[in-house]
């Protein structure tokens, strides 16, 4: 069996049983890097590779546990997206304004799995600029493509981390999501991605793109993958002043008897492909025959979510890149005057899409229309909350499709901002109110692409999802 088929569990027990090394491993998915890289039509996961630094890392990780030292994660290879911070590597965000940038300290997520679990750092993923995106198209280093089609996205804005690990470019990735951006680009690369509580997971060293919404999560090839990887890289955090005291208790059973799963019925929207809906009708199907209890509810703001993001998201978006400015690190401009190099630096540093959503963010928190836009938004956003308090009253998780179409075609939606902002309709509802979400696969379309649905569960219950999950996958096999 090819060792890039294996799971976490499968990796670790090798690992423990000797039956591979983690330098076996590491040169399998580099290998396997290098040639996506030469070919053609490259898949181009990677915004940057550290072979001999990987190479040395699983050496290491082989003699601690020659010793008798280290974790079930020690020696496994992981790609991480490329705006979280690794000591002494560069982190981009794949933007032209953070070129050559090598950050100075580990984020909290890096220093648990790979300072103490000993996990191999591969490298960098690519994203879309800033983690502005819904297709990683935006990248000031080249698109990624879909591994199951290279003339379509892999979705965004982890499109690398999804395509790395629905490539077999890495069994593992870290991704953040602000309103799908794991979940979403899971669904299109055939893998699990999961969003947890806001607060669960330090943002410490995640650059930031809307404070109160982005997260910190894995991408993987299972549940279980994924809920090891959860596991490692939750707990407070006294460096994140959002962080929360909960220590997540997970127990994989799967049982779904009796498990109350809501529909709702807003999820059903004009633009929805027949395969998403076909899919979601046969998942349904499939859970009630386990003995779930499936019933339609209401989450009756949800319409306005995908609005209600863009102004909080961008509002908070604009006054986090106000830092990048050419002066103390990144890439600057050459210029007469320091008004003209700010100018001229964020000009050509920033993507077109970076742009828009900093005019937009400036926009709504200017004088005489943040009482109109950004306050109301926060207003809504409060409603949203509570569609999902009253929700959970009546039900243990919500089901439905994680994206409304299938995986679209390269330069599809580059140039219609609006068509590219929907295809986040069911993730960003989770964002706003702080729940925990998790994508998997669902199935196929007729032409061989992947296919997802999404779990949501109540805030800090992200042991009850994962388990509910487990149940779903195990049922569903894809």
């Amino acid at each position: 069996m090819d060792i890039r088929e294996f799971s976490l569990r499968q990796l670790s027990e090798a690992l423990e049983k000797k039956e591979l090394s983690s330098e076996e491993i590491t040169r399998a998915y580099l290998e396997a890097i290098e040639r996506d890289e030469t070919s053609s039509e490259p898949i181009h996961a990677y915004v940057s590779v550290y072979t001999e630094d990987a190479l040395a890392m699983a050496q290491e990780a082989d003699k601690k546990r020659a010793r008798g030292e280290g974790t079930k994660l020690t020696g496994i290879p992981i790609a991480i997206k490329d705006n979280i911070n690794v000591r002494g590597y560069e982190t981009t965000c794949s933007s032209r304004i953070l070129k050559g940038y090598k950050a100075s300290y580990d984020a909290t997520v890096v220093e648990k799995l790979i300072r103490h679990h000993g996990m191999v750092f591969l490298g960098k993923t690519n994203m879309d600029e800033f983690a502005m995106g819904s297709s990683t198209e935006t990248s000031a280093y080249g698109i990624t493509r879909n591994p199951f089609d290279r003339k379509r996205v892999p979705g965004g804005s982890s499109g690398g981390s999804a395509a790395s690990v629905g490539g077999k470019l890495a069994p593992v990735a870290l991704g953040s999501d602000t309103g799908g951006s794991i979940r979403q680009p899971a669904a299109f690369c055939g893998c699990v991605g999961l969003k947890p509580t806001y607060g669960t997971v330090s943002r410490y060293g995640l650059v930031a793109f809307a404070s109160s919404l982005d997260q910190i999560g894995p991408l993987a090839r299972t549940v279980e993958d994924a809920a090891w990887i959860y596991e490692a890289i939750a707990g407070h955090d006294p460096r994140d002043s959002t962080s929360v005291e909960h220590v997540p208790v997970l127990k994989l059973e799967g049982n779904l008897k009796g498990v109350r799963i809501g529909v709702p019925k807003e999820f059903i929207v004009e633009g929805m492909s027949q395969e998403v809906k076909e899919n979601l009708e046969t998942v349904l199907r499939k859970l009630e025959q386990e003995g779930a209890i499936v019933k339609e509810i209401s989450l009756p703001h949800s319409e306005y979510a995908v609005p209600t993001y863009y102004v909080v998201a961008t509002a908070e978006a604009s006054s986090n890149l106000e830092r990048y400015d050419g002066v103390k690190y990144g890439y600057r401009a050459q210029a007469g005057t320091l008004s003209e190099m700010y100018v001229k630096t964020r000009t050509e540093g920033f993507g077109a899409e970076v742009k828009r959503r900093i005019m937009l963010g400036t926009y709504v928190l200017s004088a005489g229309y943040y009482d109109a836009y950004y306050l109301k938004a926060l207003k809504v956003r409060t409603l949203i909350r509570q569609d999902f308090q009253k929700a959970f009253a009546q039900v243990d998780v919500i089901l439905g499709p994680t994206t409304p179409t299938p995986p679209f075609g390269i330069g599809e939606k580059l140039n219609d901002p609006i068509s590219m902002y929907l295809s986040d309709i069911y993730t960003i509802s989770a964002n706003l109110a702080g729940i925990p979400a998790i994508s998997l696969p669902s199935g196929w379309t007729k032409t061989g692409l992947p296919l997802g649905i999404q779990l949501m569960g109540d805030a800090l219950n992200d042991g009850k999802l994962l388990d509910v999950a487990y149940g779903v996958e195990q049922k569903l096999k894809v």
